[in-house]
């Protein structure tokens, strides 16, 4: 994205990469021999994950990322979790909110508020309406999370799933970016920002939905949030090695704030120290 949003406007951007990954998908369904199911109550649940999880939270990142660095705007993303956490307690019956959650949800939001600055709000610039931007594609991709759910009960395979929702995103986007970005007005991109769009279909999006919705049936919404705390390890990396970007070091505890809330709602590695203390810790003595 950080490549591509230098010559590309945010919806050509979103548009290309949703349809590159549903012809991407269909093929692999066509190879595969699965259908797509065609009763009306999946494709309703397609239109609402594609919603959710493409046409909003896509559009609100690209758009941020013209205005912020990619490292910054994937550090705010990786507050997904901390939103999916607040969603499943009050969509779900067996996702709730512990005490511990509760601190890691309180412990990830003063990172982000860290990172993003008290003094920034005094005037808010198109810096800081694109970290909130960015933050509001992170609370869509929890409720996409919990939303996504019910594509297990219904019987519908991952494979089915991510190929339904990006169809039906790439429905929505393709006529819209047409109409507002008129593309073939546009000058023709560059090899790296045409790369660069391809990698979002191919390995971001249709790759990555594969896995996603596999992940969500075995392992629950907030389980599954977790894994986008790696993006900022590695969009950190690549934004500094790669596009020469920098970081304050706001940003860095900012990031390290949002690690502590988010091993705190996972709870193994708390479990893990607890258990490990208990066994070094000497017997109480008897008392007979």
């Amino acid at each position: 994205m950080g490549v591509a949003v230098r010559e590309l406007p945010p919806l050509t951007i979103v548009a290309l990469r949703v349809v590159t990954a549903a012809l991407t998908l269909l093929l692999v369904l066509k190879l595969m021999g699965v259908d797509l199911p065609r009763t009306r109550q999946a494709w309703a649940a397609f239109l609402g994950m594609s919603i959710l999880n493409n046409v909003i939270p896509f559009t609100l990142i690209v758009w941020g990322q013209s205005h912020i660095a990619s490292g910054l705007a994937s550090i705010l993303n990786a507050t997904t979790p901390l939103f999916t956490v607040i969603v499943a307690h009050y969509l779900t019956t067996d996702e709730r909110l512990t005490g511990q959650r509760l601190a890691g949800v309180i412990v990830g939001f003063v990172g982000v508020a860290v990172m993003i600055g008290a003094a920034a709000f005094a005037s808010l610039d198109a810096s800081v309406l694109a970290q909130l931007a960015v933050l509001g594609a992170a609370l869509s991709y929890g409720f996409s999370g919990v939303f996504g759910r019910r594509f297990k009960t219904m019987g519908i395979p991952p494979l089915a799933t991510a190929a339904g929702q990006v169809t039906v995103s790439s429905a929505i986007l393709l006529p819209t970016a047409l109409i507002v970005d008129r593309p073939w007005t546009l000058a023709m991109p560059s090899t790296g920002a045409i790369l660069s769009l391809a990698a979002l279909g191919l390995v971001s999006t249709a790759f990555a939905y594969l896995i996603f919705f596999r992940l969500l049936a075995r392992a629950g919404a907030t389980n599954v949030g977790l894994v986008t705390f790696l993006i900022p390890v590695s969009a950190i990396l690549l934004g500094v090695l790669v596009l020469g970007e920098t970081l304050a070091m706001r940003h860095v505890a900012g990031m390290v704030l949002i690690g502590a809330g988010l091993i705190l709602i996972d709870g193994r590695l708390i479990s893990a120290l607890s258990a490990r203390f208990n066994e070094k810790a000497p017997a109480p003595r008897g008392t007979g």
